[in-house]
């Protein structure tokens, strides 16, 4: 394990999430606490928080929960399982090529936006300082 224990508060900081969206990831089985206090309270290690940054990237793209799953276990698998076959790892990169694949494709389309809403943005403000009124100086 990783040694260092974080209870939830302290990794909703980290991570951005927000204490309900942890424990939502935790209901659905995205991340399960590596431990509990003997309180009973949620202890995370820096592979859990990890693991949420992961989720949290996939979420702006589009990413269901599933595929997020899916993923997850493919990288999990390749990361911790030494006594893969040749065929079984190469199943697992491309599962994980398909994912990288996709997400390039989602970042494209966002770039696409991006430069649509600053052209917009830039609009209005080239309008605005044509139609303001002088200042006196």
């Amino acid at each position: 394990m990783d040694g260092k224990h974080m209870q939830i508060g302290e990794v909703a900081a980290r991570t951005e999430l927000s204490l309900r969206t942890i424990r939502h990831y935790e209901e659905t089985g995205l991340v399960v606490p590596s431990a509990r206090s003997r309180g009973g309270f949620r202890l995370y290690t820096e592979t859990d928080v990890a693991r949420l940054m992961v989720i949290r990237r996939m979420k702006p793209l589009g990413f269901t929960l599933d595929q997020m799953r899916d993923l997850l276990d493919a990288t999990d698998r390749l990361d911790t399982d030494a006594a893969l076959g040749t065929e079984e790892r190469e199943a697992l990169l491309e599962r994980v090529r398909a994912y990288q694949q996709e997400a390039a494709e989602q970042v494209e389309k966002l770039r696409v936006q991006l430069s649509r809403a600053e052209d917009f943005e830039g609009t209005l403000r080239a309008r605005l300082e044509r139609n303001a009124p002088a200042s006196r100086a």
